[in-house]
């Protein structure tokens, strides 16, 4: 959350890589998300693999990985009002390497000018009546774009995540577009949760595709975020997850849809829950390899946590809503029966399709059921 946008950043390299943060003209992904987040495979070679055998360091693995084609900081936050009304907020910074960085040029020892590295940010507030949202792109280059590791520092223009530290919290995190803007101080005790397999997060039924993927889902939020010119002071709760890899997707997947839910008290611990499922396209009769791939994580604040099989997962559409010509599934009922859940979720605002260069849905739910709470849902390829 990309191979039409590489496709079209390579045709263009040149003009952006003059410019510092310029918004690009958007980009429609009727081809798939598939053809957006996967390649062919020749170019998959030219980039580093995602190994089991990798194990995440912290806090070295805050860092860039620009060996890696595609990379991404992602925070969403839960917030409420002082009068009580919920917020959402979501903050994120990708980073999608052009070229290998043994493939660029020579211009110089100290020519910091030389990269085949772009960021790409989006930030957008939703509330019960509104969605705003806002892009922005830069080459990578330490007056622009890209991320400081004394103390941690994820940047591009004015949108930065600022840490006082080399681990990513305590920061504060400031951003924001044309209608709004943001302030928010982000802390956290909890210990890092990693996704799949000791951080290797397969993404296909052979395993063939994956990614590095670790999260921080008990974040602590407090802040102002400014909206049409009014000040509202908030606080909440936040979501960090990080990912890289060269492949997200197989050719076949269409996209995917993904929740990041907080439970509260599950077992007698406060819990979190993250799903997610990848949808295959075609007959899965004729070809298992076009069917949907499940994954999911059961985590605690403590920071113990497992992950669910797939065939333990239940995820079902139950309403739908159309925005801007796409049939977006606002309702969702998911079950994991081992667990004793079975919740649904529902869109705070249906109408919060992302209008930026790859358009998606994103947005804060509300959970009801065997479980009472709040979330994130992102759902892509519609």
């Amino acid at each position: 959350m990309f191979k039409p946008v590489l496709d079209l950043l390579s045709l263009s390299l040149a003009a952006l890589l003059l410019t510092a943060c310029e918004p690009v003209p958007s980009l429609e992904n009727s081809q798939g998300m598939g053809k957006l987040m996967g390649s062919d495979q020749a170019d998959i070679e030219r980039y580093s693999k995602v190994l089991p055998e990798t194990r995440l360091s912290f806090p070295e693995d805050h860092r860039a990985h620009e060996d890696f084609r595609q990379e991404w900081w992602y925070l969403t936050a839960n917030l409420e009002t002082l009068n009580g009304e919920p917020m959402g907020l979501q903050w994120t910074q990708f980073r999608i390497a052009v070229t290998p960085e043994s493939g660029l040029p020579k211009l110089g020892a100290n020519n910091s000018w030389a990269t085949g590295q772009l960021y790409m940010a989006h930030s957008a507030v939703t509330t019960r009546t509104e969605h705003l949202a806002a892009e922005l792109w830069s080459r990578g280059n330490p007056e622009l774009a890209g991320v400081e590791t004394s103390p941690l520092r994820i940047y591009l223009d004015n949108w930065q995540w600022q840490s006082r530290s080399r681990d990513l919290f305590p920061a504060v995190l400031e951003g924001g577009g044309a209608d709004f803007s943001y302030r928010l101080k982000l802390g956290s005790h909890a210990p890092y949760q990693l996704q799949g397999k000791q951080g290797f997060s397969i993404k296909s039924a052979d395993g063939a595709v994956a990614s590095h993927y670790y999260s921080q889902p008990f974040i602590s939020i407090k802040g102002e975020v400014t909206v049409r010119g009014k000040v509202h002071q908030v606080r909440g709760n936040g979501w960090l997850d990080r990912e890289w890899s060269s492949q997200f997707l197989t050719g076949s997947q269409q996209g995917w849809d993904w929740f990041a839910l907080r439970l509260g008290e599950h077992k007698g611990q406060e819990a979190a829950l993250m799903l997610f499922q990848l949808r295959g396209g075609g007959d899965p009769s004729s070809n298992p390899e076009t069917s949907h791939f499940f994954s999911g994580r059961l985590m605690y604040k403590d920071g113990t946590g497992h992950s669910i099989s797939p065939d333990e997962i239940q995820i079902q559409a139950q309403e739908t809503y159309i925005t801007k010509g796409k049939k977006i599934p606002v309702k969702w009922r998911l079950q994991v029966p081992k667990e004793q859940i079975d919740v649904t979720v529902s869109a705070l605002n249906p109408d919060a399709l992302m209008p930026l260069t790859i358009q998606y849905w994103e947005g804060p739910v509300l959970i009801s059921g065997s479980h009472q709470g709040t979330g994130y849902m992102e759902l892509t390829g519609y």
